[in-house]
């Protein structure tokens, strides 16, 4: 009986691997996760967004693990943000 092996590439997405490129993504908060006030920026437009640091990244981002600090409060739309998925790797590149 063969057995086909699924062959993971070596620049495979996991968590030991990420490198949070997400995290430089404009965020919108469109739902109410519960994210902190403090990680909270108002935009140009009154609209509610994930606060950014001077050079770029998420306020929330922890920056010597790379993890969220609120990654149970996360916004929707990092929730959707699939780890390995067509959007992560083109942040990748």
């Amino acid at each position: 009986m063969n057995i086909a092996v699924k062959n993971v590439p070596s620049d495979a997405v996991t968590c030991s691997t990420c490198k949070a490129n997400c995290c430089r993504l404009e965020v919108m908060l469109i739902t109410d996760t519960g994210v902190p006030e403090q990680y909270v920026a108002v935009d140009n437009w009154g609209g509610m967004t994930m606060a950014r640091l001077d050079d770029g990244w998420c306020a929330a981002l922890d920056r010597s693990t790379m993890l969220c600090r609120i990654y149970e409060n996360r916004p929707l739309i990092c929730r959707e943000f699939e780890m390995g998925g067509y959007e992560c790797l083109a942040e990748r590149t």
